[in-house]
């Protein structure tokens, strides 16, 4: 089992998503999991509220380079990269790296931002590369709107592919703060306390860093 590690990326909880999580009910989550426009660029309410490109991962992608030292000839994978704003801003830190990026949805897709990275198309739970052939694979807070069976099957080709490795997750301390980012989330499905997503990790063997974010760190 890896390191519990923080990039900062939650540092600033938006104020927004306190509010948000009192409003939203059954309908606004069956909107979002149609995973298209309203969802990426809908109703705040049903989803991101507007999904664009600011250029954040510039400032907190330096730290994982540094960490799993990256190099413009490394093989990267964005597992459930979105509009490819990670993989954007990782070529221009690296131009020439070669990187990768997986969506198990279309819309995210079509409306990807220009990167010199491949996008492809398919379920996290195979994904196309062979053993130990990508240096780094980052999922970030992209597997846990899978079912539990299915997060594992992704972590185990993660670890499958990658030499080295870096997952965010939904999390808990308890069982009350973990029904607050239920309550909250729009898609989330599993959703573990730390100590079992832990255990889990050891009874499959997943070697990679992880995250656990939470209702606290994400401030409702």
């Amino acid at each position: 089992m890896g390191k519990h590690i923080d990039i900062g990326y939650f540092k600033k909880p938006i104020k927004v998503r306190a509010k948000v999580a009192k409003e939203r009910s059954v309908i606004n989550k069956m909107h979002a999991w149609e995973l298209g426009k309203e969802y990426y660029d809908g109703n705040r309410l049903n989803g991101y509220g507007g999904f664009k490109y600011d250029g954040r991962w510039l400032k907190l992608l330096p730290k994982l380079i540094k960490r799993y030292k990256l190099t413009n000839k490394s093989k990267v994978l964005d597992l459930g990269c979105k509009k490819g704003f990670l993989l954007k801003d990782l070529n221009i830190l690296l131009p020439g790296i070669k990187s990768y990026g997986i969506e198990n949805h279309p819309y995210a897709l079509k409306k990807a931002v220009k990167c010199k990275s491949k996008l492809i198309r398919c379920e996290y739970t195979k994904l196309p590369f062979k053993n130990k052939s990508l240096d780094f694979v980052i999922a970030f807070n992209s597997l846990y709107m899978q079912n539990l069976g299915d997060v594992i099957k992704s972590l185990k080709e993660i670890e499958r592919v990658s030499k080295k490795s870096y997952v965010v997750l939904a999390s808990g301390e308890n069982d009350e703060e973990r029904n607050k980012f239920y309550r909250w989330t729009l898609i989330g499905t599993s959703i573990l306390l730390k100590k079992e997503w832990k255990t889990l990790f050891k009874k499959i063997k997943f070697n990679g860093d992880y995250y656990f974010s939470s209702a606290k760190s994400l401030g409702v």
